[in-house]
């Protein structure tokens, strides 16, 4: 069998990179949303960094930025 054409294998490539991208944002964006739930039931985003193990600003701006049209 034939390996494709390079121009076809970057087409391939960047099709593929595209797709990619579109999933990790849409998964950003449902933990971002599942972050400040957590956040509401814990009642701050201070005691839902402590749970999780994270920095308190990560967690904030994650929220601040996948929750925000």
């Amino acid at each position: 069998m034939e390996t494709p054409p390079w121009r076809d294998r970057i087409r391939t490539e960047d099709a593929l990179l595209e797709q990619l991208e579109a999933q990790a944002e849409a998964a950003r964006r449902r933990r971002a949303q599942a972050l400040r739930e957590g956040a509401e039931d814990l009642g701050s985003v201070y005691a839902l960094a402590k749970q999780l193990g994270l920095s308190w600003s990560a967690v904030a701006k994650a929220i601040k930025k996948y929750t925000t049209a």
